[in-house]
């Protein structure tokens, strides 16, 4: 049988700051949204950009990094791998799903700290890479 791979690298900007939460255990939790652009040309031979926006999480320690390094418009190389979550809607009752991307390594690109140069390389290699199944909070899934 093949191999299957679930693997996601995305180069992009932060369209917010991140947000930082912890489940009922106490584990960290961050999401952020990241911005992808594509240029190409239309029919017409005209240019169009196309921004794409992606949903990101991120656990453990490489939660807290996010929350501390990463701001809105910081450039970010990021790894990870795709992931659909669905629950009932309180409200409608309907099913809802949401597909996003669970970071494993994080690269700020560009400036940090203060506008020094360089690449701060952020990994949640040091923790458990399963996410606990239980967020705190009504906001379901964020």
């Amino acid at each position: 049988m093949a191999k299957c791979v679930n693997k996601v690298i995305l180069v992009g900007h932060v369209g917010q700051d991140p947000e930082v939460k912890y489940t009922a255990g106490g584990v960290p939790v961050a999401t952020v949204s990241l911005a992808t652009n594509e240029r190409f040309k239309d029919r017409n031979e005209q240019w169009q950009d196309r921004t794409e926006w992606h949903s990101v999480v991120a656990w453990q320690r490489l939660a807290e990094i996010v929350g501390e390094y990463v701001r809105k418009g910081s450039k970010l190389y990021l790894e990870g791998k795709l992931q659909t979550s669905s629950w009932e809607d309180r409200q409608s009752g309907e099913r809802k799903y949401r597909t996003e991307i669970v970071a494993r390594d994080i690269v700020l690109l560009g400036s940090w700290n203060n506008g020094q140069e360089g690449r701060r390389e952020m990994s949640g290699e040091q923790s458990n890479r399963q996410p606990p199944p239980a967020v705190a909070g009504d906001d379901i899934p964020f």
